[in-house]
């Protein structure tokens, strides 16, 4: 299929939530892709002005003990050292893990976020 929508697939990180505490998003199983993009929503932010940083993770299996941050030469852009308001951040993976998870870590305040990682190349397609 030549459309995009065959094409890719998605999964939820984050959930739409207001976060108040560090949160670890479950495994995202990247079998079957040969890329992958991470999209983190940030809406509104708390009182007091928040902070809270972003990164990503890999491992080999979805056992949480097995986890390592994904080094900078396997991301295609990054995430602010603080995450703001009102903005879309988007991060590629070109590590060669199958599994990825997204770690947010609370310093102060509370933000509105959600995060989806949308899966590329797919080996075989249309993807359902």
């Amino acid at each position: 299929m030549r459309d995009l929508a065959s094409n890719l697939g998605f999964d939820i990180l984050v959930d739409p939530q207001t976060l108040n505490q560090t949160a670890t998003s479950e495994p995202v199983d990247l079998f079957g892709f040969n890329s992958a993009v991470i999209a983190l929503v940030v809406g509104g932010l708390g009182s007091p002005a928040p902070e809270f940083s972003a990164k990503l993770e890999e491992s080999d299996t979805d056992d949480p003990g097995d986890f390592d941050d994904v080094a900078a030469s396997d991301l295609i852009g990054a995430f602010p050292a603080e995450l703001t308001g009102a903005a879309v951040h988007k991060v590629g993976y070109r590590g060669h893990k199958r599994y990825v998870r997204l770690v947010l870590t609370r310093t102060s305040g509370d933000i509105d976020v959600a995060a989806v990682v949308v899966k590329g190349n797919a080996a075989n397609r249309p993807v359902a």
